[in-house]
C-alpha cells in the first residue's frame, strides 16, 4: 500500500512468484534428489530456526496458495539484518510484531536487505525501516523498477496492455472484461518505500562482523535479483532464483515487452550453476531449505528446454498465437484468473525461440502469430 502509514496495514492480497508451469507431473521429479536437513519443520509464530552460524529462519504467513514467505535473520555485528518482509498485510505485519516481542525480542534490526521488488519481498521493508530507522538494501535494478510500478496512477488497464492482450490472441469479451479489473495491484501491497537506499551489487561482499555474504545476482523473474553467499558457512539465500518445490514466474510484462525474461533465466542457471557449491544448504523464499542446489537447476532448465522443444515443435505443424499454446505449457485450466500470468509466461516461452531463431513471428491484424523455423 503505497502512501500507507505504520498504523493502517490492509488485511489481505496475493503473491506474483509462483508459476503456472509447475503442476503435479513436474513436481514429482524436479525435487527428487534433493534433501531437507530440517524436514517439513517450521518456526511458528514469532520463533526462529537456527540454520548455520550467522543466519536464523522466521516465517512469515501469507494469504494465497504459498502461504508464507521465509525470512532470514542475518548475524550483523551488534543485531540481525532482515532479509525479504512478507506483503504489507496486518497477517504480516503481526507476525514481525510476535517476533519483536519473542525470538527478536531485545534484538537491534541494523538493516532491511530486499532480493528482489515482489511485494511479498519488500512490502514491509519500508514499514520496517521506519520502525527500527534502518536502511533498505537493493540492487538498482530492482528498487528502480520498484518505484517505476509504484508510480503507475492507472485505475484501469492501460491501452500497452490492452495491446499485447489482444496480440497474444484475447478475444475481444475478455479484453473488456480486462479493461474493466482494478490495474496496479502492486501498489497496494507495498508500504511507502524510503526515498534512498543502500545499493548491493554483483560481486560485493557484505560485510556483516564475523560473517561475509556475496551478492549473486539472477535474472529472469526480475529485473537483478539478489542471492546471498556465505562461503565459510556452506549457506545461500537465495530468495526466488532457486524454490525447492515450484517454479518461479518467468513472464514478459507490459514495462519491458519485447524482452527476453526467459533466456535471461536460463543464463542465471547456469551462472549459479558455475559460482555456487552444489554442497551448500539453500534458504529460499518459499518452501523448506535444503541441499541438492545443483540438482535442482538442472532440473528447473531441462524442464524448460522440454517445453521449448514441444512449443517449436507445435508451430512448426501450425502457425499459433501465445494462447494457442497454453495447453502445450500448462497442465491446468487457463481462466480469467490466470489468463493474464498464463499469457506471460508464453509470451515468454515464445520469444525466447524467437531469439533462438526457431520461430518467426508475424502480426496481422494486431494479433501476433508464430511460425516454425526450417
Amino acid at each position: 500500500m503505497a502512501g500507507g502509514d505504520e498504523d493502517n496495514i490492509p488485511a489481505a492480497s496475493g503473491s506474483p512468484d509462483a508459476s503456472l508451469t509447475q503442476d503435479d507431473s513436474f513436481t514429482a521429479t524436479s525435487h527428487a534428489g534433493l534433501t531437507y536437513p530440517w524436514g517439513d519443520a517450521a518456526p511458528g509464530t514469532g520463533e526462529t530456526i537456527r540454520i548455520a552460524n550467522g543466519i536464523s529462519w522466521a516465517r512469515i504467513p501469507m494469504p494465497g496458495s504459498l502461504g508464507h514467505i521465509n525470512s532470514w535473520l542475518l548475524d550483523d555485528h551488534d543485531g540481525l539484518a532482515v532479509v525479504d518482509t512478507g506483503i504489507c498485510l496486518t497477517m504480516c505485519s503481526d507476525a514481525w510484531k510476535a517476533l519483536y516481542a519473542g525470538a527478536l525480542k531485545d534484538r537491534r534490526i541494523t538493516r532491511v536487505i530486499g532480493t528482489h521488488l515482489h511485494p511479498d519481498h519488500i512490502g514491509l521493508a519500508g514499514w520496517i525501516a521506519k520502525k527500527q530507522d534502518v536502511k533498505l538494501w537493493m540492487t538498482r535494478g530492482e528498487m528502480l523498477t520498484a518505484r517505476a510500478i509504484v508510480a503507475d496512477s492507472s485505475d484501469t488497464a492501460p491501452d500497452e496492455v490492452l495491446s499485447q492482450s489482444r496480440a497474444a490472441g484475447w478475444d475481444e469479451a475478455e479484453i473488456e472484461a480486462q479493461r474493466g479489473r482494478g490495474w496496479n495491484m502492486f501498489q497496494r501491497m507495498i508500504f511507502t518505500l524510503p526515498r534512498s537506499y543502500v545499493r548491493i551489487a554483483d560481486g560485493e561482499t557484505l560485510d556483516m562482523g564475523s560473517h561475509r555474504w556475496r551478492v549473486v545476482t539472477g535474472s529472469g523473474h526480475s529485473p537483478e535479483h539478489a542471492c546471498l553467499l556465505n562461503e565459510q558457512e556452506g549457506v545461500l539465500v537465495s530468495g526466488d532464483q532457486v524454490l525447492p518445490r515450484i517454479s518461479s514466474n518467468v513472464s514478459v510484462n507490459i514495462t519491458e515487452p519485447d524482452a527476453d525474461p526467459l533466456g535471461e533465466w536460463l543464463a542465471s542457471i547456469d551462472k549459479l550453476l558455475s559460482t555456487v557449491p552444489a554442497d551448500v544448504v539453500t534458504c529460499p523464499a518459499h518452501g523448506e531449505p535444503f541441499r541438492g542446489l545443483h540438482v535442482r537447476l538442472m532440473a528447473l532448465r531441462d524442464e524448460h528446454r522440454m517445453r521449448l522443444y514441444n512449443l517449436a515443435e507445435a508451430a512448426a505443424r501450425a502457425p499459433m498465437r501465445a494462447v494457442d499454446s497454453f495447453p502445450l505449457l500448462f497442465n491446468r485450466p487457463i481462466g480469467e484468473h490466470n489468463r493474464g500470468l498464463a499469457t506471460g509466461e508464453a509470451l515468454a516461452h515464445l520469444k525466447r525461440l524467437e531469439v533462438e531463431g526457431r520461430v518467426k513471428r508475424e502480426t496481422r491484424d494486431g494479433v501476433w502469430w508464430y511460425h516454425g523455423v526450417a
